[in-house]
């Protein structure tokens, strides 16, 4: 199986998702949009990942790749592509969709559970997961549901966590391929967002968390992938 990810910056790289395709043998190119904005052909692309990063889906002057890299997604979408999207990831989809993204009422930086919908529990992608996850969250910005989507999954401070379109365009909000390593990154490049506020952790509380954390994360990563991707 071959994968293509699009990456951002350099300290939100695949993490766990990295270790699932060495496992199954499968193989992984980059395009590394923060070096080079270049992009593959579309039409050989059948699986593909879409990593998160601090930029707003809108910042075309700082960012002037993203418009290409919409159409290339909305080109791999309509060419029958699977397609996973992480937090910024999600909301260029999202967008490609036709969906609004917006500022959320809180900015959701931490360890926060999600509850997965009654919708949720129907579908292959998400049905083997607990009703209740503790992910990790690193977002200002949310999304609405894309029109023909399933709402998969909510939080306190966040009603659209994630979604799927077509049961081959998954779109999430939250991070389960985060890593001990992965959160020492975006903690040490983004400690200025770590102001108090209701969900806002402090650095200690993100990075003190024991290994079963990740561990469960990285578990329904895993599953999702299998599922997504097969």
């Amino acid at each position: 199986m071959d994968i293509h990810i699009l990456q951002h910056v350099p300290f939100e790289g695949p993490g766990h998702i990295l270790t699932w395709t060495e496992k199954n043998g499968h193989r992984v190119t980059y395009s590394r949009l923060f070096d080079d904005p270049a992009l593959p052909d579309p039409n050989t692309v059948d699986r593909l990942v879409v990593m998160g990063g601090p930029m707003n889906i809108y910042e075309y002057d700082r960012y002037p790749w993203l418009r290409a890299e919409k159409a290339f997604l909305g080109e791999v979408i309509e060419g029958g592509g699977r397609v996973l999207g992480i937090c910024l990831g999600a909301q260029l989809i999202a967008d490609v969709l036709g969906a609004r993204v917006h500022a959320g009422a809180h900015k959701e930086i931490g360890w926060f559970p999600i509850s997965l919908t009654p919708e949720a529990r129907e579908t292959r992608v998400f049905g083997f997961l607990e009703p209740e996850l503790t992910v990790f969250h690193w977002h200002g910005d949310t999304f609405a549901i894309p029109e023909g989507s399933i709402h998969l999954a909510r939080s306190e401070a966040c009603e659209n966590q994630a979604f799927l379109y077509d049961d081959r365009v998954l779109g999430l909000q939250f991070h389960l391929e985060s890593t001990p390593e992965s959160v020492e990154l975006i903690t040490r490049h983004c400690r200025d967002e770590l102001v108090p506020a209701a969900w806002i952790q402090s650095g200690r509380e993100i990075k003190e968390v024991p290994r079963e954390r990740f561990l469960a994360i990285n578990t329904a990563m895993e599953g999702i992938l299998d599922r997504l991707f097969s």
